[in-house]
């Protein structure tokens, strides 16, 4: 899959110096920065998601003493 990707001049410019330092491409920090963050992201976009449902009633929450004390781990 190819992608084309904008970006701005300082951060083009700190990549560029980066690949030259390294002897890396641009190409793999690239791929380098999007798996590090992708987890993050979905992760997020996952919580958000939850919030919505529960706010708007859809779900139930459950305190951690509640759950504790269901599984028998409560003190």
């Amino acid at each position: 899959m190819s992608v084309s990707l904008r970006l701005p001049e300082d951060l083009s410019q700190r990549l560029s110096a980066l690949a030259a330092q390294t002897g890396r491409s641009k190409t793999f920090y690239m791929l380098e920065a999007i798996k590090q963050h992708i987890d993050d992201l979905e992760d997020l976009y996952l919580a958000e998601q939850r919030l919505l449902e529960v706010r708007a009633g859809r779900t139930t929450t459950h305190t951690l003493a509640k759950v504790e004390r269901d599984l028998g781990l409560a003190d």
